[in-house]
This record gives C-alpha cells, structure tokens and sequence, in this order.
C-alpha cells in the first residue's frame, strides 16, 4: 500500500540520511519509477526531500538540526 510506503520511506531517511531509489525500490520490491513518484508526492506533500540523481547521487531529507 502506498501510504505504508511513504512512511516506511521518510522513516529509512531519518534513520539512514541518504539512500538510493534503486535500494528503496529493491527494499520495497517496486521499480525506481515508483520511488521517483513517491519522492514527488512526499515533496508536493511539503516534506523536505531532495534527490540528486546520477552518480554519488540519492534521496535525503532536508533537515536543519534544531538551535538552543
């Protein structure tokens, strides 16, 4: 189900900071189209994805650590 999927995919960020769209769709046994789709639905949701494609490349969240 998608919506389990986008969760499960914010959480991994969270916990990994960066990861491929080939290893989540592998992880989640979808194509790498389906992770594009779901990076732009978690981005078009207003969480802070970014995902730089190409070598080195990956998806992370964009999140500045909280100040005193």
């Amino acid at each position: 189900m998608q919506i389990n999927r986008l969760f499960e995919i914010i959480y991994i960020l969270l916990d990994k900071k960066m990861v491929t769209a080939k290893e989540l769709a592998d992880r989640f046994e979808v194509s790498v189209r389906t992770i594009y789709r779901d990076v732009e639905t978690l981005s078009g949701a207003g969480i802070p994805i970014y995902m730089n494609r190409g070598k080195g490349g990956g998806i992370t969240l964009l999140i500045q650590p909280l100040r005193n």
